[in-house]
């Protein structure tokens, strides 16, 4: 059991991961396309060799970067496995010098535990301008802001 940095070989594993959470309107979907371009984004929490749960962090501007399509399998929530992908995460944005991470979540509850405070999505333009315009829910986006100072 251990968490890093996604390799190539795992990239159609992660989707079906991804995706099927997607099925059921937990998160957004991602594409092959977009999981290949962002491969370095992606941290993994891997378990026998299969994908437990996945976590991204994408840079969006200077200052700011956004915690992407984190996921833990259904039989392993509850484990802390989230908590460590999102702190994989916000060390390596620490340690790049990004000053704000911020996610757009259906689980508002478990960022504001590890420090998250809620924000206004118009106060986040790289995002909106960014991605959100090619969104199919856009501009009636269902999901909350929540941001951390780090």
């Amino acid at each position: 059991m251990k968490i890093r940095k996604a390799k190539i070989s795992d990239i159609k594993q992660i989707h079906k991961f991804v995706n099927d959470f997607a099925k059921k309107e937990e998160m957004l979907p991602r594409s092959l396309n977009d999981l290949y371009e962002s491969l370095r984004d992606i941290y993994i929490y891997e378990d026998r060799g299969k994908i437990k749960g996945v976590c991204s962090l994408h840079i969006m501007w200077e200052d700011l970067a956004e915690i992407r399509s984190l996921a833990v399998s259904k039989e392993s929530q509850g484990r802390g496995i989230g908590r460590s992908l999102l702190n994989a995460c916000i060390k390596e944005a620490r340690a790049l010098g990004i000053k704000r991470v911020f996610a757009l979540t259906y689980q508002p509850d478990f960022f504001r535990k590890a420090g998250f405070n809620d924000v206004d999505k118009s106060k986040l333009p790289q995002k909106i301008w960014g991605d959100c315009l090619r969104c199919p829910k856009f501009p009636e986006c269902d999901e909350d802001a929540v941001i951390m100072e780090i």
